[in-house]
């Protein structure tokens, strides 16, 4: 299984196969066999989400979807085609930092003796399949943030230690797709356990499928396939490559880091804030947000109390409230302190970027904001200022 460490260093040589539907079945099958809940895209409700599979009939065969800054669709394709879809509104962090979490418990006895429990991480092993390249990176993210540095959290650890990760690298990027730009796609390079990239040619369905670990070699082993041959290979890379090409949208080639810090007081700020409605869609539908609050609750006889860990978002003005007020009063501070911490700040805590080119914050932000859009912005401002001098 994958774990937060590199997956690279337990494995003596990489496998490569073809699988066809079939041994997609068995894939499914073997892996809830040894005792593992997977978790794949399946359309419910008018979308692609993620949820608990018994079989790999519930993937999505031959639906797509149609994306646009504030719209999402599905749609139905001519194929067969089961990986032809795009980030939908979950990513793996509903399953491994889930939006609401017990802590601990505690009861008043009769004679006011008062017992506290901690609430103990419930033993999942996730096996999660069709994990896109942009959100394999971003589980690698919150593994930094929630595992790698002084301050760890167990409930996170338990989840993701034990989770085996298939990565589907993209040949049907959506409109909204900008990983290229950020250096999370559409390949996949390491942390995953196997990769699949999925081939349609002549009437051909299939899926070249190499291991990326030790335990994804011993899974391989027990699904039906076949010998990888050079015409897969070849397909394969050019559908992947081909997605690369298609993207529509990227990030302004400059250093975001500086970017953000150097425009601070830039004009664009009013006129995005303008039309931001603080509602914090772009933090829940991001794969890396982590921020959280916490909530106490009693019972009715006072008898019994709770404390749940929620998700929050620095959108919400409660987010930032000191005994005077909160820091972030305006639309705009709020939106200014998301985007420069997403692709500056972070930085500075984590050593890396912690946008991953999904674009989930562009499908779901309700009046179509667009951060690819707000860095060229601002990367134009700060060029006509400097021509201006």
């Amino acid at each position: 299984m994958t774990d937060t460490g590199d997956v690279g260093a337990v494995l003596d040589e990489q496998v490569e196969v073809i699988l066809n539907r079939d041994g997609l079945d068995a894939l499914v099958h073997v892996l809830r066999q040894c005792g593992r809940t997977v978790i794949g895209p399946t359309v419910r409700e008018g979308a692609i989400v993620l949820a608990e599979l018994d079989s790999a009939d519930e993937l999505p065969y031959g639906w797509g979807v149609e994306l646009e800054a504030g719209q999402y669709r599905i749609s139905r394709r001519e194929d067969g085609a089961v990986f032809a879809h795009s980030a939908g509104p979950q990513s793996w962090k509903s399953f491994l930092h889930p939006e609401r979490v017990r802590q601990w418990t505690a009861d008043r006895g009769p004679g006011g003796e008062l017992t506290v429990r901690d609430e103990e991480p419930r033993s999942v092993a996730y096996a999660f399949l069709g994990v896109r390249p942009c959100d394999l990176r971003a589980i690698r993210i919150l593994d930094r943030v929630m595992t790698g540095g002084r301050y760890q959290d167990p409930a996170y650890r338990s989840r993701r230690s034990g989770a085996f990760l298939i990565a589907a690298e993209c040949t049907e990027p959506g409109a909204t797709c900008f990983c290229v730009s950020m250096g999370t796609g559409p390949a996949v390079d390491t942390g995953y356990d196997l990769a699949l990239t999925e081939v349609l040619d002549a009437g051909d369905h299939r899926f070249l499928c190499r291991s990326g670990s030790a335990e994804g070699t011993a899974v391989l082993a027990q699904l039906p396939h076949r010998s990888a041959d050079d015409a897969t290979r070849t397909a394969a890379a050019d559908a992947v490559a081909q997605a690369a090409g298609r993207m529509s949208r990227s990030m302004p080639p400059v250093d975001l880091r500086a970017l953000m810090r150097d425009n601070l007081e830039a004009e664009r700020w009013d006129d995005v804030t303008s039309r931001c409605l603080s509602c914090g869609n772009c933090t829940m539908v991001c794969p890396t947000c982590f921020c959280t609050t916490t909530e106490d609750v009693t019972d009715l006889t006072g008898d019994h109390a709770e404390r749940w860990r929620l998700w929050d978002s620095c959108y919400d003005l409660d987010f930032s409230l000191l005994h005077s007020g909160p820091v972030r009063a305006t639309p705009r501070s709020r939106y200014r302190q998301w985007l420069t911490h997403k692709l500056g700040t972070w930085y500075d805590q984590f050593d890396s970027s912690g946008c991953v080119g999904c674009g989930r914050c562009i499908v779901w932000c309700p009046t179509g904001i667009d951060l690819t859009e707000e860095a060229h912005a601002l990367h134009q401002e700060a060029t006509e200022k400097r021509a201006a001098r």
